[in-house]
């Protein structure tokens, strides 16, 4: 019996089943200026979704620091910052945590959706949904 067609089906498989996953890198862009602004690690923790951001992209901010957060994030580099705590999976969205905004130095409900293999929604808000701002955010390969 030949397994050449099994495995096939199996590595595709496989493959559109880890394009499915918010885990990785992502560029951001401000919602303003439309300038690339930040690259973002999203990674897991015991089934939760975390993201830091691991470079600030607009040259003069490699050394900025959160001046208008609160608590243990004040004054802290923004580069390495952890920015999404929190999230579980719930069918195509992770929601149920926190994205903190470290122009501001708010803290949001969110809730992050995998729109295309390369592209996701972030939605931060107050209360519920209906009252926030939406990003949307590049895979990088």
């Amino acid at each position: 019996m030949n397994k050449t067609p099994l495995f096939f089906i199996l590595v595709l498989f496989s493959y559109s089943l880890s394009a499915q996953s918010i885990i990785g890198n992502w560029k951001t862009v401000d919602d303003v200026t439309n300038q690339d602004k930040s690259i973002v690690e999203i990674y897991q923790i015991d089934n939760k979704i975390y993201a830091k951001i691991t470079k600030l992209l607009t040259p003069g901010d490699e050394h900025k620091i959160c001046d208008q957060c609160e608590g243990e994030n004040k004054n802290k580099p923004i580069e390495g910052m952890q920015i999404i705590d929190g999230l579980t999976e719930n069918g195509k969205e992770w929601n149920g945590g926190k994205i903190l905004d470290p122009k501001t130095g708010k803290t949001y409900k969110c809730y992050l959706t995998l729109i295309e293999a390369n592209k996701l929604k972030v939605r931060g808000y107050i209360g519920f949904s209906l009252i926030g701002r939406t990003q949307y955010w590049s895979r990088i390969e």
